[in-house]
């Protein structure tokens, strides 16, 4: 079987996989179309990333609810120690695999995708990928490591956000992938380094440039932009009223 052939059915087992719910098989289907040093299609760069985000969302869902208990646990006067110890072994259960996935994952971009990536659009994608499991690390990390994480992340975003903004070519405004980017920036600018002013900024300056230039937007990407649009908005909701609490 030649390298096109198999690379064909690679990415038919990660469309079958993705439709059975089987996120583990479509990661290992699509991590092998990855590491061949040939540029990805846009088709095969939203499968990995589909993936990907499936299988890191489980298990980021998973420590958030190991946290919670966790926490709860530790404020009753009748918690027991082994109860505690218990809990805190499994949640390491879950950041030993989220290092796992987030490592492996970062390694493709940077041995694989990044140095074949030819357009402003796969560059940005790839550099807010690497910055999204960052991000990730850095949200259950703590201290130098939580630093290092988030530096790492904040690097990346600005990388992509460069390309993204570039004068000659970049992505417009109202391209989802640059929305995609300005929301992702902006969440960890509020909940990673917990610099709001920002965070709001960023959000709002995205919004109001896509708003600009709505009129120009392609109708097959329509749908994902305003609804990430949507989610900008929510969140300056949100985060434009947490600090008027705080005031």
């Amino acid at each position: 079987m030649d390298q096109d052939s198999e690379r064909e059915d690679l990415v038919y087992n990660a469309r079958l996989a993705e439709q059975a719910e089987r996120y583990e098989d479509m990661v290992t289907y699509m991590k092998m179309v990855a590491r061949s040093k040939k540029e990805l299609s846009v088709e095969e760069r939203n499968l990995l990333s589909v993936a990907y985000k499936n299988v890191i969302g489980a298990k980021r869902a998973s420590w958030r609810v190991l946290s919670s208990i966790e926490s709860k646990e530790g404020e009753k006067a009748s918690a027991t120690e082994s109860k505690v110890d218990t809990i805190v072994a499994y949640k390491q259960r879950v950041e030993s695999e989220l290092d796992t996935v987030c490592e492996e994952i970062l390694e493709i971009i940077k041995e694989n995708l990044i140095g074949t990536a030819l357009t402003a659009e796969s560059k940005v994608f790839y550099h807010k990928m690497s910055g999204d499991y960052y991000r990730y690390l850095a949200e259950f990390k703590v201290d130098k490591p939580r630093d290092e994480a988030a530096a790492s992340a904040k690097k990346a975003y600005l990388q992509a956000q460069t390309a993204a903004e570039d004068s000659e070519n970049g992505l417009p405004p109202t391209h989802p992938i640059r929305l995609g980017l300005a929301l992702n920036l902006s969440v960890f600018y509020y909940e990673i380094l917990g610099l709001q002013s920002e965070a709001c900024e960023l959000a709002k300056k995205a919004f109001d440039s896509a708003i600009a230039e709505l009129d120009q937007l392609q109708e097959d990407s329509y749908k994902d932009a305003t609804l990430i649009m949507q989610l900008l908005r929510d969140n300056l909701t949100l985060w434009t009223s947490d600090g008027e609490e705080k005031e």
